[in-house]
């Protein structure tokens, strides 16, 4: 099932490459044909820092992509660290700026209507990123399918306690609570666990995914519940690695500990036994994706969804569970990690076991 999970994976980024490929085509990917968008400026504002992704990957990846397409076009990046008026400000200065499209992965959901409500007044189309905006539709929405996510990692972790005849209950780690993301992953979460027949113990919604909190939460459950907590769901690698540090603090034995966004100090921890599970949703899918529909947009087209999500235009692509009896086949045979990041030091072993070269 894993398999064939990461198989329609592939086949969506090679139909996204196909689609970014022939958006360049019909609308002239060197902008020497449209005087209106040569030079034209788009931007991409990021939520956090607290991810990794956004710096390392998402990034560069948006920037690369837009590069192939307009070469004379100008990416306007700024990350909002997690600060929902410091997003709104950079927005402001993007619209002030001129950008012919804004591309936002918004700090607070219900905040960033504001946002899509000012540059849709300027005429200037909004593609949300990641996290939905439910209050006012954006023009576009791309993603991996967030309430998927949260049930395959639930489903995942609680087949596993299954299979283990594990006996007691389980913690829920969730997201932000002014992430709309967030909100569907817990959805999903919750679709798997409340009909698994263990006991959701407690739950939690981190303020701004910090790991910090997160850790700090579970601190306390352990201390309330101590061996009767089998397994915890956390919404992303960063809630799963300040869950894990917890245990970790406390002495006790780290139970099954699920994530989401393949961070690579998550495929470290998997490698290490420490975490149970992630997500790999390829970044450059959607990064891509993106690239291609602000490029449409800036052209002066309306691209269509491929389905609809909160009366927004929408493209969600389908994610992949990761644990240990695939790490290999779906992060580093596929390319989208290198061994020699992850695999140093103390998790050099781990990486032979599994055969990752």
């Amino acid at each position: 099932m894993r398999t064939s999970a990461f198989a329609a994976v592939a086949v969506l980024a090679g139909s996204v490459l196909a689609a970014c490929g022939s958006g360049s085509d019909a609308g002239g990917g060197t902008g020497g044909g449209d005087g209106g968008v040569q030079n034209a400026k788009v931007a991409f504002l990021m939520p956090d820092l607290a991810s990794t992704r956004y710096e390392l990957q998402d990034k560069p990846l948006f920037e690369a992509k837009m590069k192939q397409l307009c070469p004379t076009c100008e990416v306007i990046y700024q990350n909002a660290d997690s600060d929902a008026a410091k997003q709104q400000q950079q927005a402001n200065s993007a619209l002030a700026q001129g950008v012919k499209a804004i591309v936002i992965d918004p700090v607070d959901s219900a905040a960033a209507a504001t946002i899509v409500k000012s540059a849709q007044a300027q005429q200037v189309p909004i593609i949300a990123y990641d996290r939905p905006i439910p209050a006012t539709p954006a023009d576009y929405y791309i993603s991996f399918d967030n309430e998927k996510i949260g049930s395959l990692i639930a489903q995942s972790l609680v087949d596993h306690l299954k299979a283990e005849n594990a006996e007691g209950g389980i913690l829920q780690v969730n997201g932000s609570p002014t992430d709309a993301a967030a909100g569907l992953i817990k959805k999903g979460i919750h679709s798997a666990v409340d009909p698994s027949g263990f006991k959701l113990l407690a739950e939690y919604d981190t303020p701004d995914w910090q790991p910090e909190k997160a850790q700090t939460w579970v601190s306390g459950q352990i201390t309330q519940f101590k061996d009767q907590i089998v397994g915890v769901v956390a919404a992303n690698d960063g809630t799963g690695g300040g869950t894990i540090a917890a245990f970790k603090a406390a002495g006790v034995k780290v139970p099954p500990v699920t994530g989401n966004d393949a961070e690579v100090a998550a495929a470290q921890r998997i490698v290490a036994g420490d975490q149970y599970n992630t997500i790999s949703k390829p970044i450059k899918i959607v990064a891509e994706a993106s690239a291609n529909v602000a490029w449409e947009f800036m052209q002066g087209k309306k691209p269509a969804g491929k389905t609809t999500l909160y009366d927004t235009p929408s493209e969600l692509f389908v994610p992949t569970v990761v644990t240990k009896e695939n790490i290999k086949e779906v992060l580093f045979d596929s390319g989208i990690m290198k061994a020699a990041d992850v695999c140093s030091g103390e998790y050099a072993k781990g990486c032979e076991e599994l055969g990752i070269k």
